[in-house]
């Protein structure tokens, strides 16, 4: 429920801090609003033309008899008519140029920003709001430029207009006409209280409903597993009644406020022909002003019916454009450093020194690890869940910065060397494998030019997933499904070996990248995992003890803290933390062999 009211919370309809902010994203393109401005004081100015050409016929020609003058104002009035045209034309077109070029401009500050933050962010920030940010809140803000601030604008300019022309042509039948504003102004405010608190909850029955789909169709093999479909319909009717109830609500309100501006525009044009018809008759009025005052009155009106309606996309862009401030607010904490240490060839010794980390300062992850692996040396990290084994990767990568002391590759800290260079010397291969939309051989390559495709179809015969890929339809440019779902677990780890391989890291590692596969596959992985390691340190993380055996050397962690290392045989022998994770593995198989032996 917070989360939803702080998506939708709607703040001041004006923020003099937060607009100051926006105009910067209008100054590489001020001359085109200056122009559209320009353009829409004309536009404005050209609207006022038609009814004082209308006194001029009816009065000047019309009552006159005199025909070839009135041909005159009707071509005149046509030309102003096309004049209008063309430049409110051009005034929209510019204004929507604007407003989609800043949308642009927007986007892309806020996805450059995304990939500059750190993994930890978007550990604890849901992407379904990040992606709001991007679309949802960047489409408010083009709403405001286009249709907000310039309808408003152009709305004060249209009403100062009118006012200046009915006080110059009959300044007591002006405030006759103006009399009713004061009944004008209590339905806006009124409509302005109600439709502020439907608009809110329109939006947040949206984003619950929203919410709610997402995470449904995201697990609907359990819904389904578990018969749960008809609850979750019910759920889900539940959250699109409420959606339909604050949309009714809003339409109601719409429905009510419309016509009674209409009804008070009425009352108004009543009042003209009453006490300007009493007027006309005593003489003190002419008919061609009579008219031009219906004419006027109709224009006045709908400008300030229309203000309410921009109240709300004003306060609506106020509040996306806090939001979207506030993520680009949030400050990277991996740092680039001024003078990076680039390294001409990287060989690959990995030490840990002194390291202290913690996700949260209550509660330390890693405590003093002093760890050295040297180049070409492969060594396995096991212990039970949550004792930091994934956190030491997290700290190589430099996804984050350690606490206390230091990461270093070839005794450079991983803080003073160019990201890039240390990112490009170290692959990872996860459990959960992600793939992008694309073709296989993309998906391998990752739409880097340096490897070429031969070296991709060598990375995936290396870890045998040329079979499979060979299999496929369209071969290595099969298209590959939303998050690889048309893979099987075992085939999309095999394409993450041959992604790893495929970009030649000095630094591999395999964090349980065989715990999902299956027995087949696990053992065509293991053919050839002594191929695929050969000249690179190798940092392997598992459960599996079967699959860290042939390994160098062994590191036990428990608690963060490093509590045995050495090979598989001298772990054993020590009967600690791995004789007994062993153990419990293995459990069926030893009491079998003891009692094979004992037979």
């Amino acid at each position: 429920m917070t989360n939803f009211h702080e998506e939708e919370v709607l703040g001041k309809a004006y923020d003099g801090r937060l607009a100051r902010r926006l105009l910067t994203y209008l100054r590489p393109y001020r001359w085109p609003v200056t122009l559209s401005v320009l353009l829409l004081i004309v536009v404005s100015a050209l609207r006022l033309v038609g009814p004082l050409l209308v006194v001029i016929a009816i009065d000047g020609y019309i009552q006159a008899g005199d025909l070839d003058g009135l041909l005159w104002i009707a071509i005149l009035f046509l030309s102003v008519l096309l004049f209008q045209f063309l430049v409110s034309y051009a005034q929209t077109y510019l204004t929507n140029w604007t407003g989609q070029k800043i949308m642009y401009d927007l986007r892309t500050e806020i996805f450059a920003h995304l990939q500059k933050l750190h993994v930890g962010f978007f550990d604890r920030t849901p992407v379904g709001r990040l992606i709001t940010r991007l679309t949802n809140d960047v489409d408010a803000l083009n709403e405001l430029f286009t249709s907000g601030v310039v309808s408003i604008f152009g709305d004060v300019v249209s009403l100062a207009g009118i006012v200046i022309a009915l006080l110059y042509l009959d300044w007591r039948l002006a405030l006759i006409t103006f009399s009713v504003i004061p009944l004008l102004f209590i339905a806006t405010m009124i409509f302005k209280a109600k439709v502020r608190g439907s608009y809110r909850r329109v939006r947040t029955t949206l984003a619950r409903m929203n919410s709610f789909l997402q995470e449904n169709i995201v697990g609907m093999s359990v819904v389904q597993l578990f018969t749960q479909e008809d609850r979750q319909y019910q759920r889900f009717q539940r959250r699109n009644q409420d959606h339909l109830e604050a949309n009714l609500d809003s339409i109601l309100y719409y429905a009510v406020y419309y016509p009674v501006i209409n009804l008070i525009g009425a009352l108004s044009i009543a009042l003209i022909v009453w006490y300007g018809g009493l007027r006309h008759l005593d003489g003190t009025l002419t008919l061609g002003v009579l008219v031009a005052f219906i004419q006027y009155s109709e224009r006045f009106y709908k400008p300030i019916s229309d203000l309410s309606e921009k109240f709300n996309i004003l306060q609506s862009a106020m509040a996306s454009s806090e939001r979207i401030f506030k993520l680009l607010d949030t400050a990277p904490q991996i740092l680039r450093d001024a003078s990076p240490a680039r390294l001409s060839e990287i060989q690959g010794a990995v030490e840990f020194r002194g390291v202290d980390f913690a996700y949260d300062s209550s509660a330390p992850v890693l405590k003093n690890i002093n760890l050295k692996i040297s180049a070409g040396e492969k060594v396995a990290v096991v212990g039970a869940t949550g004792a930091g084994k994934t956190t030491l990767i997290n700290l190589l990568c430099r996804f984050y910065d350690t606490v206390g002391g230091s990461v270093r590759i070839d005794g450079v800290d991983v803080r003073r060397m160019d990201l890039e260079q240390l990112r490009q010397a170290v692959a990872v291969v996860l459990q959960d494998v992600f793939l992008f939309s694309g073709t296989i051989e993309e998906n391998i390559r990752l739409w880097r030019r340096p490897v070429p495709p031969h070296s991709v179809r060598a990375a995936a015969e290396q870890v045998h997933a040329h079979r499979f890929i060979e299999d496929l339809p369209e071969g290595y440019a099969a298209q590959v499904a939303e998050r690889g779902s048309s893979l099987s677990v075992g085939q999309r780890q095999l394409l993450a070996f041959a992604r790893a391989l495929a970009h030649d890291p000095k630094i591999l590692i395999l964090d349980e990248a065989t715990s999902s596969v299956d027995t087949e596959t696990e053992m065509l992985i293991q053919d050839a995992l002594q191929r695929l390691l050969a000249d690179r340190t190798a940092i392997v993380i598992a459960h599996r003890l079967s699959t860290i055996q042939n390994c160098d050397r062994i590191v036990v962690l428990h608690k963060g803290e490093i509590h045995e290392e050495g090979t598989h045989q001298q772990l054993l022998r020590q009967k600690g933390i791995y004789f007994r994770l062993y153990q419990l593995q293995y459990k069926e198989h030893l009491l079998a062999r003891i009692s094979h032996t004992g037979s």
